[in-house]
C-alpha cells in the first residue's frame, strides 16, 4: 500500500518539476537571389540569433563554406523538399537549450566583408524544444550585386581634357561570376556610370563587359575642373537586384 501512496504523491509532484531543457539545432544560410549561397569566398556572412520579445542574444557567428554545387542550385529542376545545401555548403550552426518554445529573431549582415554591398536580412520563426531545423535549414535571401570601383581611383587628380576610364568589377552577392553569354550573363544586366558635379548629373555613361570576367568599362572626357563623384550602378530587370558604389576625383 505504501508504495501506491508514494507514486501517487510524486505524481501529485510531477506538474511542480521545472521543465527540462533539450537540445534544439539551427542551421542558417544567406542565398544570394538568382544565384548561389554567400560564403567564405566574400567573407561569409554574421548571424545574430535573439529573443523577440526580450531582445536577449542567443548566438551570433559566422556563416563560412562553399558557395554549393552549381548545377544543383542552378540549373537542375528542384522537386519539393529537395535539398540544395551540401556537406560543404556555407552555414552557421547553433544548439540551444529550450525549455520551451521560443519566438526568435534571425538576423544576418552579408556578405560581411564588402561593406559597400553589405545588407541587412532579417526574419522570425518560432523554436521548439527537440525539433531541429536543419539540412537547407533557415534560408534568408539577400538580394543585389557587389559593385566595386576600379577606376578612377579615390581622391585622384587627373588632367583636364583627357578620356577618363571608368571600370568596375561587378559580381552576384555570393561572388559569382558575371560574362556575356555565362549563367549570369553580362547582357542581361545594366551597368553605368552616373557623373555628378556640385550634385548636378552631368552624365549618364553605358558602361560595357570587358573580356576580363566580372569587369564593365566605359569613358568620360571631363570640360570643366573642380571636385566630380561618379557613381557605378548595376541593375537587373528580371529580379530587381541592385548594386552601387560611389567614387570621388579631382579635375585639374
Amino acid at each position: 500500500m505504501r508504495p501506491v501512496i508514494l507514486l501517487l504523491f510524486l505524481s501529485c509532484l510531477s506538474p511542480l518539476l521545472p521543465a527540462q531543457e533539450v537540445e534544439t539545432r539551427l542551421v542558417v544560410r544567406a542565398r544570394s537571389k538568382d544565384a548561389k549561397f554567400i560564403g567564405s569566398s566574400v567573407g561569409g556572412a554574421w548571424v545574430l540569433v535573439r529573443d523577440a520579445h526580450s531582445g536577449k542574444l542567443l548566438a551570433e557567428g559566422p556563416i563560412t563554406g562553399s558557395t554549393g554545387n552549381t548545377a544543383r542550385i542552378m540549373e537542375q529542376p528542384r522537386e519539393r523538399y529537395s535539398q540544395l545545401a551540401d556537406a560543404e555548403t556555407a552555414g552557421f550552426r547553433t544548439s540551444l537549450r529550450l525549455q520551451k518554445p521560443l519566438f526568435v529573431t534571425v538576423e544576418l549582415l552579408a556578405p560581411y566583408n564588402q561593406p559597400g554591398a553589405r545588407v541587412q536580412a532579417q526574419t522570425q520563426l518560432w523554436l521548439l524544444p527537440g525539433r531541429h531545423i536543419e539540412g537547407d535549414g533557415l534560408v534568408l535571401e539577400v538580394p543585389g550585386f557587389i559593385v566595386n570601383v576600379l577606376a578612377p581611383q579615390t581622391h585622384e587628380t587627373i588632367a583636364l581634357g583627357k578620356p577618363l576610364p571608368l571600370t568596375a568589377n561587378v559580381v552576384m552577392m555570393c561572388g559569382c561570376p558575371i560574362s556575356p553569354g555565362g549563367l549570369w550573363d553580362a547582357r542581361g544586366y545594366q551597368v553605368e556610370a552616373l557623373v555628378y558635379q556640385a550634385d548636378k548629373l552631368l552624365q549618364r555613361i553605358p558602361l560595357q563587359a570587358t573580356q576580363k570576367t566580372s569587369t564593365f568599362a566605359g569613358d568620360f572626357t571631363p570640360q570643366a575642373a573642380g571636385l566630380y563623384e561618379v557613381i557605378i550602378t548595376a541593375y537587373d530587370a528580371k529580379t530587381g537586384n541592385t548594386g552601387v558604389d560611389k567614387v570621388n576625383f579631382i579635375i585639374q
